[in-house]
C-alpha cells in the first residue's frame, strides 16, 4: 500500500512542478493589483478576469496566456508586453498603448478597442469576432495598412 502511495506521488510530482515553472509569479500578480505598476512582470497565465487595471503601467511585462475578459485596461501601458495566447474577451481596450506588443493568437471577441496604438505590435492568429474596434489599426487583412505611431 504505501509502495503504492509513494509511487503515485513519484508519478505526479513533476506534473506539479511543470505547472509552476510555467506559471506566473503570484508576487507579481499581488504588486500589479495593489500599485498598477508592473514593469517587466512575469503573470503568465495569470487569472486578470475582470479586473481593474485602468491606468496600469504594464511595460515589457509577460502576459502569454492569462485571462484579461472583461478587464478593464482603459489608458494602460502595454508597450513591449507579451499577450501571446491571452484572453481579452469582453475586455475594455480605450486609449491602451500596445507598441510593439505580441498579439499573436489573442482573443479579442466582443472586446472594446478604441483609440489604442498597435504601431510595430506582432497580430498573427487573432480573434476578433463581435468586437468593437475604432480608431486603432487592427483588422481583416491589408497588408498595406499604415499603423499610425503616438510617438
Amino acid at each position: 500500500m504505501k509502495l503504492k502511495l509513494l509511487a503515485a506521488v513519484a508519478l505526479a510530482t513533476p506534473l506539479f512542478l511543470a505547472n509552476s515553472v510555467n506559471a506566473g509569479n503570484p508576487q507579481d500578480l499581488q504588486k500589479l493589483l495593489s500599485t498598477g505598476e508592473c514593469i517587466g512582470c512575469n503573470l503568465k497565465g495569470m487569472n486578470l478576469s475582470s479586473a481593474h487595471l485602468i491606468g496600469a503601467d504594464l511595460r515589457n511585462a509577460n502576459l502569454s496566456g492569462a485571462n484579461l475578459s472583461g478587464a478593464n485596461l482603459e489608458g494602460a501601458d502595454l508597450t513591449n508586453a507579451n499577450l501571446k495566447g491571452a484572453n481579452l474577451t469582453s475586455a475594455y481596450l480605450t486609449n491602451v498603448n500596445m507598441k510593439k506588443a505580441n498579439l499573436n493568437g489573442v482573443n479579442l471577441t466582443r472586446a472594446h478597442v478604441i483609440d489604442s496604438n498597435v504601431y510595430g505590435a506582432s497580430m498573427e492568429n487573432l480573434t476578433i469576432t463581435d468586437a468593437e474596434i475604432y480608431n486603432t489599426a487592427i483588422g481583416v487583412g491589408g497588408e498595406d495598412a499604415e499603423i499610425p505611431d503616438w510617438d
